[in-house]
Parts: structure tokens; sequence; C-alpha cells
């Protein structure tokens, strides 16, 4: 049987690729924070990345090569242009971090609540900083791997990322800490009262 070039490299390309397509969707979900569009983008990254899979270099990282066109393919969209023209200013205040204890049904019922709290935290933030959240704390990528993935140097890649981290942590201490009475009087560990 004589298998072709082409049949070859799209074998060859079907068995690198679709391992990935979970991850990218998701990574695509999380960019567009939208079902449909972000399976649209899935769709458009593997047609880009099968059209020019001859140009891919045997030997690098196959993955970020798929990474770096969803995200190019997603920031030359819509969607993706309008959301990174928001630029957020960095506020430089550290606060104390928050203890954890023991689960009970209580504790059960914030963690759920901060989790929600979580989720609606990152999904404000700008691209730049999902984007990066989600490769290092999700898809635990190596900050070489994002630095591949995004096109930017890894000092880049260490700012943006500790820079997203404290935005977070911004926007979400002061709801936080107005839980935090709540569930200490839930844990029993507010012996002030």
């Amino acid at each position: 049987m004589h298998v072709s070039e082409v049949d070859l490299k799209v074998d060859s390309f079907e068995a690198l690729a679709m391992p990935l397509f979970e991850q990218l969707y998701n990574f695509a979900h999380w960019l567009t924070q939208d079902r449909e569009e972000a399976e649209d983008l899935v769709q458009e990254t593997y047609a880009k990345a099968l059209k020019g899979f001859s140009s891919f270099r045997l030997g690098t990282n196959f993955r970020a090569w798929m990474y770096r066109i969803l995200r190019n393919t997603f920031l030359t969209s819509r969607t993706g242009l309008k959301a990174t023209m928001t630029i957020p200013l960095d506020p430089d205040e550290d606060g104390p971090e928050l203890a954890v204890e023991h689960e009970t049904p209580e504790t059960l019922l914030f963690e759920r609540s901060n989790r929600d709290l979580l989720q609606s935290a990152i999904d404000e933030l700008p691209v730049y900083f999902r984007e990066i959240l989600l490769l290092c704390e999700v898809e635990e990528m190596s900050y070489q791997e994002i630095s591949e993935t995004l096109s930017i140097p890894i000092g880049t890649v260490m700012s943006r990322l500790s820079r997203a981290r404290k935005t977070l942590r911004d926007r979400l201490r002061p709801q936080l800490q107005g839980r935090t009475t709540a569930g200490e009087i839930a844990k029993g560990t507010n012996h002030g009262l």
C-alpha cells in the first residue's frame, strides 16, 4: 500500500493535534467567555494549523504552536480586539493572606461561594491576564511554554503572571474579607463573640 506524503502529513497532524482538543477548547472558552465562539475559534485554529502544518518544525513544541495559533486567531477576531482594548490600573497594596481551616458543611458552602467569586473575578480580568493565569494554573504550562505560546519573553511572562495574580487578589480581597467574619463564626473561631 502506497501512502502519499499528504496522507502522511494529515495522519501525523491528527496524531499530534487531536489529544490537545479539550485543552484548546477550554482555553478558547476562557478567552471568549462564550461556548459557540469558543467552538468556532477551535475549529478555525485546527483549520489554520492543518493548512500551515508544513511550516511546523519537528522537534519544536507542537502544543505551544497550537496555542499560539489559537491565541493569534482570537486576537484578530472581533471579540479578541474588543477584549484587548482595556488597560487596568495596577494598585500596589498587598494585604494579609486568608487562613484556611478544616472543612465543615458551613465552610464547604463558603468555599463554593468563594469559587463563584473567583470565577467572576477571573472573567472580569483583561484577556492578557486571563490567558496567562489559565496557561500557568490550569494548563500547567512552564514559563518557557507560555513564552513560546504567547510569543513574549519569559520575563514578561513572569511579570504579567505576577500582575494578574495581584489584580485578582486585590479584586477578591474586599469581598472575601467581608465574609471572613461570617466564616469565622461558622468555624467557631471568632472567640470575641
